[in-house]
């Protein structure tokens, strides 16, 4: 049986359609306060502040996978953005928009 070779193009493809998909659900306005529960406020302000730090999380998302499939288009991806060697096939594979190699992700910090 052989193995189906790994497609980053469909992986990122099907990622920046999930981000964008997601993206444009926005955010759900809250209800009006009414007076009297402070936890019921508590959790409303818990989530509003939860759905904002996602919705930035898939904008970064969203920036790293256009930017991974601008790479394949001009013949860079697979080479890290820092120190020019390969990044490896696993890594790819797991992350399709990974930029640096794990070396190099280790120094530039835990983007992706």
């Amino acid at each position: 049986m052989s193995e189906t070779p790994f497609d980053a193009r469909a992986a990122l493809l099907a990622e920046r359609d999930r981000l964008l998909a997601e993206l444009a659900e926005g955010i759900v306005a809250p209800d009006p306060m009414t007076y009297g529960s402070q936890a019921a406020a508590a959790t409303q302000v818990f989530e509003q502040q939860r759905d904002l730090a996602l919705r930035e999380r898939n904008q970064h998302q969203l920036a790293a996978v256009e930017a991974a499939l601008r790479r394949l288009d001009d013949g860079t991806f697979g080479t890290c953005a820092r120190c020019g060697k390969p990044v490896a096939a696993a890594r790819i594979e797991a992350l399709p928009w990974a930029a640096y190699c794990i070396d190099c992700q280790r120094i530039v910090g835990r983007r992706g």
